[in-house]
């Protein structure tokens, strides 16, 4: 795996985190506490963070690839959705989710 599917990789990691961190920051009572949340400013840094590695990685990943690869941050939310957050997980959604998986690998193997 070359440098840049690893910042790639990295870059979807990063924005994950950010992801959950805001979920984590949406607990709080009022929007203002959860605007200063720590939780949420942390996770709007981690975005940005994941920008900047996906502007990297596109120096060298089409963007007709690279883009479309993110959408295993859609099976990623899912999961930590599940099991950090107790949202339910459906057939249909494990259904999506598979397809999602097969679309994002068939998609990787073309480069």
């Amino acid at each position: 795996m070359s440098a840049y599917w690893s910042i790639l990789v990295l870059a979807i990691v990063t924005s994950m985190v950010g992801q959950t961190l805001l979920k984590a920051g949406a607990r709080s009572a009022d929007f203002l506490g959860q605007l200063l949340d720590w939780h949420t400013l942390t996770g709007l840094g981690l975005y940005g963070g994941a920008a900047i590695l996906y502007i990297i990685a596109l120096r060298r990943i089409p963007m007709s690839v690279a883009l479309p690869c993110t959408a295993v941050s859609y099976i990623a939310a899912a999961l930590i959705g599940h099991f950090a957050f107790a949202e339910p997980i459906g057939s249909m959604q494990l259904a999506a989710l598979a397809l999602i998986s097969t679309g994002v690998v068939l998609l990787a193997l073309t480069v």
